[in-house]
């Protein structure tokens, strides 16, 4: 297959496998998903699908969230990790939106990068989310992926991101991110791969990542 086809196979596969995709993470408008995809960074999205209904039941807006103290926000994100960071990004966006922005959450990627604790894929997945913005967020399913599949280098997730916005039609990219995130949970996962359930990567995969596939499983027997 050339690349054009390979990226074709790959859209109608998804299509095939996720006609409608559900956002992984509970929320109920920009804010909350707002801080729901923050306290996902290095956490699972069932644990914070968990945590967020306790937080969200003390505070579901930014003018909420400032009176409650960083003590009291970590208090209840500790089970998500990395709890002293996301507490104080929490609470000082929350005031920066009330200041800046009379609690509303911007649609601009370049201004929520501005925000405390929220980096390029967490403004990326609020505008293409939230706002039906188009961006490519890249998680780790999607970094693993798009080098499986031979499309992106691998080397760090900037480059893949720009692979994945080049490769794949701008319009198609909100939905396209969710499907490959679901796919490479329950077909390619980084961990009990079994290339066989893989119908993807077995079709179009980079020939090195199926002959380590096969090296691997033949040594481990």
């Amino acid at each position: 297959m050339t690349k054009k086809e390979k990226v074709s196979f790959v859209i109608k596969t998804l299509d095939a496998l996720y006609p409608t995709i559900p956002i992984p993470l509970d929320h109920e408008d920009p804010y909350t998903l707002l801080i729901a995809v923050l306290l996902s960074a290095q956490s699972t999205d069932v644990k914070v699908n968990q945590i967020t209904p306790l937080l969200f039941e003390k505070a579901d807006n930014p003018y909420d969230m400032v009176k409650l103290t960083i003590a009291e926000i970590r208090e209840i994100i500790k089970p998500v990790g990395l709890s002293p960071m996301k507490s104080k990004g929490i609470h000082g966006l929350s005031q920066i939106l009330i200041d800046k922005y009379d609690g509303q959450v911007p649609q601009d990627i370049a201004l929520l990068e501005e925000l405390p604790s929220v980096g390029h894929k967490t403004a990326s997945v609020v505008v293409s989310q939230a706002f039906g913005i188009p961006a490519f967020p890249v998680d780790t399913h999607i970094h693993r992926l798009m080098y499986r599949w031979g499309f992106s280098n691998g080397k760090n997730v900037v480059q893949t991101e720009k692979d994945a916005k080049r490769l794949f039609p701008k319009e198609l990219w909100n939905k396209l991110h969710l499907q490959i995130i679901w796919y490479g949970r329950e077909y390619s996962p980084a961990r009990a791969w079994q290339l066989d359930k893989d119908i993807i990567t077995k079709s179009i995969g980079r020939k090195k990542v199926i002959n380590d596939y096969y090296k691997n499983k033949k040594a481990a027997k």
